[in-house]
């Protein structure tokens, strides 16, 4: 194999980066007079989310998997190897989120709802990333969790402040929330009559503000990263302890630079 720069790439130097049963996807699913290109940085996030695309499809018995795709999918899950549940790019978050302790991983994987009872696949799974991370991912996977609010937080308006002190609020009331509801949440506010909605125009005591999600999205990662863009949204909330981020939330609301020093 080699990658699309043309240098060869062994199969433990993939091994390091892509999991097992990925790599027989990528293998069984080229065509044997084909040469196989391996592209270990953007590429292989494509790669990663066609055979979870395909995982997803065999595991709800959707009508639309062809007998060729259904062929394809278990000749990749061999037995003997690890077959991971968690999507590469939601442990890519994690993995961020954790600094890289394995510990603080477990708890994020148990808080999304997966298994943490095969710890071993887990850490293999985990291994891969670090490896990804460090050698291969382009800069828009690599980001940091700030200790404290980000000084860009100044550049926030005040209905993206407002949205995170009604954001905060809401996660107090509901307790524990999933990825998917955290995403729906935030994409709620742009509804007039949405209770998200109705709490910002009562921070800003204004009637129901015309609202565009990609603003509060925004809002939401830099207040934690410092910086406008992130990754998934509902991955990356849920890998967080709920008080974390009202904190994180409220302070970011009544930030000023002024505060700071």
């Amino acid at each position: 194999m080699s990658s699309s720069t043309g240098v060869v790439v062994s199969i433990s130097d993939m091994l390091e980066v892509v999991p097992p049963e990925v790599l027989r996807y990528l293998i069984i699913r080229t065509k044997p007079e084909k040469h196989i290109q391996f592209d270990p940085g953007q590429p292989l996030l494509t790669i990663v989310d066609e055979y979870e695309r395909l995982r997803e499809k065999f595991r709800d018995n959707d009508p639309s998997l062809s007998d060729f795709e259904k062929r394809i999918y278990e000749l990749s899950r061999a037995t003997g190897i690890c077959h991971p549940e968690i999507p590469f790019k939601q442990m890519v978050t994690i993995f961020q989120v954790a600094r890289g302790n394995f510990e603080q991983i477990l708890q994020i994987v148990k808080r999304s709802g997966f298994s943490i009872e095969d710890e071993k696949c887990i850490r293999e799974l985990v291994n891969n990333v670090s490896r990804w991370l460090e050698l291969y991912a382009p800069p828009f996977a690599k980001y940091s969790v700030k200790e404290k609010v980000p000084v860009q937080v100044a550049t926030l308006s005040e209905l993206q402040k407002a949205f995170l002190g009604a954001f905060a609020d809401l996660i107090e009331a509901k307790g524990k929330i999933s990825g998917e509801e955290y995403h729906m949440l935030v994409y709620s506010a742009k509804d007039e009559g949405s209770e998200l909605n109705r709490l910002i125009a009562e921070k800003l005591n204004i009637p129901a503000p015309k609202i565009d999600p990609k603003d509060l999205f925004k809002a939401i990662y830099i207040s934690i990263l410092g910086q406008s863009s992130g990754p998934k949204a509902g991955w990356f909330l849920s890998s967080f302890e709920e008080d974390f981020l009202i904190n994180r939330f409220r302070e970011a609301s009544t930030y000023s630079p002024e505060k700071r020093t």
